[in-house]
């Protein structure tokens, strides 16, 4: 499997960003896909899940109400549209396979996108 992010910029407190992530090689063998970020100095944190056959969702508590996981089947292309950007939520965002451990164990991912939130 192949995962590409991109999407993430510069943006300040309050603002909105929508990341993209096109996905290759995915097959139903896979339990599902999410974003991880990786902050400089922090622990690698699980952001959002989806399973790839009926949608179901999972958010980290940190951005629930905030950010919103989606997938296009036909696209292979995976999304996450943030809003209400924090400074914490600074750092470099990567799409990966969901192991299927409440979005906390990935498999695969890829190149990532950098999120800076500027206060």
């Amino acid at each position: 499997v192949q995962l590409q992010a991109s999407g993430g910029g510069l943006v300040q407190t309050g603002g909105s960003l929508r990341l993209s992530c096109t996905v290759s090689g995915f097959t139903s063998d896979y339990y599902g896909i999410g974003w991880f970020r990786q902050a400089p100095g922090k622990e690698r944190e699980g952001v959002s899940c989806i399973t790839w056959d009926d949608g179901a969702t999972i958010y980290a508590d940190s951005v629930k109400g905030r950010f919103t996981i989606s997938r296009d089947a036909m696209k292979n292309t995976l999304y996450l549209q943030m809003n209400s950007l924090k400074p914490e939520d600074t750092g470099v965002y990567y799409c990966a396979t969901d192991l299927g451990a409440a979005c906390t164990h990935f498999g695969s991912w890829g190149q990532g996108t950098q999120v800076t939130v500027s206060s």
